[in-house]
Formats: structure tokens, C-alpha cells, sequence
């Protein structure tokens, strides 16, 4: 499940997980999880809230983490 972080319009960047990447097509990103960068709840969510949705309107742009697998593939590094 890749994790995004979402650049909002005059919001602060939100972090979640989504179950396939957004398409140029998809008029909303489904995110599962919302929450800060540090980890903390979003101020205008209800406490329980588990998914949301936000129309790519709205999106400045998306930002992909590299998953578990990703970080620890060891590449070759010459000294």
C-alpha cells in the first residue's frame, strides 16, 4: 500500500496511504489514515475519520514514499 504525502491548496501537507496510485484520469485522491507529516490528527477531521477524499482541484501536487521493500534494496556504491 504506497504512502503519499498531499501538497493541499493553503493547507498543510497530509500524509496517508492509498490503495493504488491516482491516475490523470481520477477526479479524487482516496486517502486512508489521514494525519500530519509528524504523525499527528488533521484539526478539521473528526477523530474516528479513517478515509477522505480530496478532489485533485485541490491538489497542488502528491509526493510518493518509498515503500518498505524500496528502502532497503542495497545499490552498489564505489569509494
Amino acid at each position: 500500500m504506497p504512502t503519499l504525502i498531499l501538497h493541499i491548496v493553503n493547507e498543510d501537507p497530509v500524509v496517508g496511504e492509498v490503495d493504488t496510485l491516482p491516475s490523470p484520469a481520477d477526479n479524487l485522491v482516496i486517502l486512508k489514515n489521514p494525519r500530519k507529516r509528524d504523525g499527528k490528527d488533521l484539526h478539521y477531521l473528526e477523530p474516528n475519520v479513517t478515509m477522505v477524499m480530496w478532489p485533485m482541484s485541490r491538489v497542488t501536487f502528491i509526493e510518493v514514499l518509498p515503500t518498505s521493500e524500496e528502502e532497503e534494496i542495497i545499490t552498489f556504491v564505489r569509494e
